[in-house]
């Protein structure tokens, strides 16, 4: 079963067992659409039902089953939130998840063989591809930063056979 990570737990909130949830979805409340949790640290996964959650300031706090005072809740803190990838929702016709785009190599529109997606970064105008470059790169690059504008920088994506098709510059 293939897990996606969404989150992260942080310090108990209160003494009953309430934890702090870091989400990385892109609506952070959207995290808690995924259940159930797998709870995973140092390769060593746990499931986990939701009982109950809501948001505290500007932060959120979850509180699991199984967990009802803060001695268990600081067990928790580190602990990184994945969901089994059969849980997330499909995508429209040219949207992707990164998971997806890391690993795809990346041909400029003169055929030149840039690298391999190392994976991406949020800027907050658009994602960027870091494009790890090819150890034979004969501009010298070791990194390329892409941004992922579709039509513009980002010409096609094709996930079966692995290739990114850009219109950018190799010296760059």
């Amino acid at each position: 079963m293939e897990k996606i990570t969404v989150g992260k737990l942080g310090a108990p909130y209160g003494i009953r067992g309430w934890v702090k949830v870091h989400s990385f979805t892109d609506d952070p409340e959207g995290i808690f659409s995924y259940q159930p949790w797998l709870l995973g640290r140092d390769g060593q996964w746990q499931e986990k039902g939701i009982v109950k959650w809501r948001r505290h300031n500007k932060g959120l706090v979850v509180l699991l089953d199984q967990v009802t005072d803060r001695n268990g809740a600081e067990l928790l803190n580190g602990m990184d939130i994945a969901v089994s990838a059969d849980k997330l929702p499909e995508l429209a016709e040219g949207d992707f998840y990164w998971r997806d785009l890391e690993g795809l190599r990346v041909v400029n529109l003169d055929g030149y063989d840039m690298g391999q997606v190392d994976h991406l970064m949020e800027t907050g105008s658009n994602d960027v591809l870091v494009v790890k470059a090819n150890s034979r790169d004969s501009f010298g690059q070791r990194e390329r930063l892409i941004p992922f504008v579709m039509d513009q920088f980002i010409k096609k994506v094709d996930t079966v056979n692995g290739v990114i098709e850009v219109d950018w510059d190799p010296s760059f």
